[in-house]
Order: structure tokens, then C-alpha cells, then sequence
């Protein structure tokens, strides 16, 4: 049985695929919103993940415990070893008479602070591996596509071993094959997930390289093989979901990346900078 929330939640990754479809949407929602099943009725839960409440007594069992209490404790402890969820700033605020303009800067607030929630030892922890790799390749693609690019842009400036599949003019499997063992791939997509996503991931588990998700549920396809999971959260009242959260997560990446590297990349970085103005890519 496991002892805590994140043993817990790599047991599911590990056995997500042999569950039944009821004990997938289940398990699904446990580790998506955790939060919400600290302190909420075991009926709600149900509910909210759409299965039946007798589905979670037997996905509980499946997982080791006697019943379902004693997995929600797991959750409950959770909440009592950080601060008071972030979130809760966020259901406070009043909407403005501009409904949706405010709307929108309230679900982005809101996904940032989930995001936060979620990540904030893990992106440490991804930061670590993708220093010990000796090279590290990114790929988003779609909408995806833009975070990806800045992950790279911002990390290339203090390191030269980054690179970006992007598959243009249909080279994806081309470029796959540069990926290596002990090198790392960061792959960031969200539901529905693209396909060309799916297969970066996928390769990189075949060729050995590390993975790193960057997705919206810890039991994506890109997800659930992955040695690292940055999750973040895209609601949005827009017709599209927000990214906002998920260039955080980059931005955060990289930031931790040249803390790590310390005086060396601070050099890199400076001499990157001098050679852009010298060169001319900025105005006078």
C-alpha cells in the first residue's frame, strides 16, 4: 500500500493501462485534482469524475487499501504538508462589469496558481535531470509549438546542446533519430494531444532518452512513461484554452536551469547578449 501522494500517483502511472476504463477515469481524476478530493465527499468525487461511487471502493482495493478512506487520507496529508491552496485568492474576486475581459485574466491567475500547486518540487527535480543530460531536445507542437520554441530560445542562450524538433517540412522522424540514450526530451502538448507529440514521446522511451511531460493530466499518453510530469492547468471562458500556465512552467524551467549552472552560464549568457548587439538584432 503505498505511504504517500506521490507514491501513490506513480503506482497509477505504472498501472494506468491495465485498468478498466471506469478505473482509468477514476484514478484520471485523483491525480488531476487532488485537491478537490482532500476535502471533498467520496459521492462528490464520483460525481465530479463521472464513475460510480462504488468504482472508487474498488479502484482503493486495487491499488492496496482497505477502502476508500484510507486512500483519501493520503490526499488529506497532502494538503497538510503545504500552504493553503493558492486557489483560494482566485475564487475571491469579484467580476468587473467587462465580464470576459476579466474573466479571462481571473482563469489565467487561477491556472497559474493550480500550476504552482502542482509543480513546485517537481520542476526542480526536472531542472536536475535536464542538467545531467548530455543533450536536450524540446517539442510542442500546434499551439504547443510557441512554448516549445521559447523553452529553447531562452535555454540556448546560456547553453549550446538544446535543440528543437519541430518536424517541419515533415522531417519528424528524421530528427527522432538524433534522439540518444542519456539525453533528454521535454515534450509539452495538452487534450485532445496531438499525434506528432505522442511520437516524440514515444521515441524518446524507445531510444532511452529521458523524458520530461509538460501536459495537462498525469495520465496523458505523453505522461504515463514519463520520468518527469509538469502539469498545468489551461481553463479558459475563451473558445481556446489558455496557455499562459504552461509557458510559466517553461520560463520556470529555464530559470532554474541557469540558477543550477550558476557562474558559467552567466558568462554564456553575457557573451550570447554582447554578440545579439553586435550583430545588430536589436534597435540602437
Amino acid at each position: 500500500m503505498p505511504d504517500s501522494f506521490d507514491q501513490l500517483a506513480a503506482l497509477i502511472r505504472a498501472r494506468f493501462s491495465e485498468l478498466s476504463p471506469q478505473f482509468q477515469m477514476g484514478a484520471g481524476f485523483l491525480l488531476d485534482h487532488p485537491d478537490e478530493v482532500a476535502v471533498s465527499s467520496m459521492r462528490k468525487v464520483a460525481e465530479r469524475a463521472q464513475v460510480q461511487p462504488a468504482s472508487l471502493v474498488r479502484l482503493s482495493q486495487q491499488l492496496g487499501f482497505p477502502g476508500w478512506n484510507e486512500l483519501r487520507n493520503l490526499f488529506v496529508a497532502r494538503v497538510r504538508t503545504r500552504p493553503e491552496p493558492l486557489t483560494s485568492r482566485a475564487r475571491s474576486l469579484v467580476k468587473s462589469k467587462d465580464a470576459l475581459a476579466n474573466d479571462l485574466l481571473v482563469a489565467q491567475q487561477h491556472n497559474l496558481e493550480v500550476t504552482a500547486a502542482h509543480n513546485g518540487r517537481a520542476i526542480v527535480e526536472a531542472a536536475r535531470l535536464l542538467r545531467r543530460a548530455p543533450h536536450v531536445h524540446v517539442a510542442g507542437f500546434r499551439s504547443c509549438y510557441a512554448v516549445a520554441f521559447g523553452l529553447v530560445y531562452g535555454y540556448r542562450l546560456f547553453r549550446s546542446s538544446v535543440s528543437l524538433l519541430n518536424g517541419e517540412a515533415g522531417t519528424l522522424e528524421m530528427q527522432l533519430r538524433t534522439l540518444a540514450r542519456d539525453s533528454a526530451t521535454i515534450v509539452i502538448s495538452f487534450a485532445p494531444y496531438s499525434v506528432e507529440a505522442a511520437r516524440v514521446a514515444e521515441a524518446a522511451l524507445e531510444k532511452g532518452s529521458k523524458l520530461i511531460a509538460i501536459t495537462d493530466s498525469a495520465v496523458s499518453p505523453i505522461a504515463l512513461n514519463a520520468d518527469k510530469v509538469l502539469i498545468f492547468s489551461h481553463e479558459s471562458p475563451s473558445f481556446f484554452p489558455s496557455l499562459v500556465a504552461a509557458t510559466a512552467i517553461a520560463e520556470s524551467l529555464v530559470a532554474h536551469l541557469l540558477a543550477l549552472e550558476g557562474a558559467g552560464a552567466v558568462e554564456q549568457l553575457g557573451i550570447a547578449e554582447q554578440s545579439l548587439h553586435e550583430k545588430g538584432a536589436y534597435v540602437p
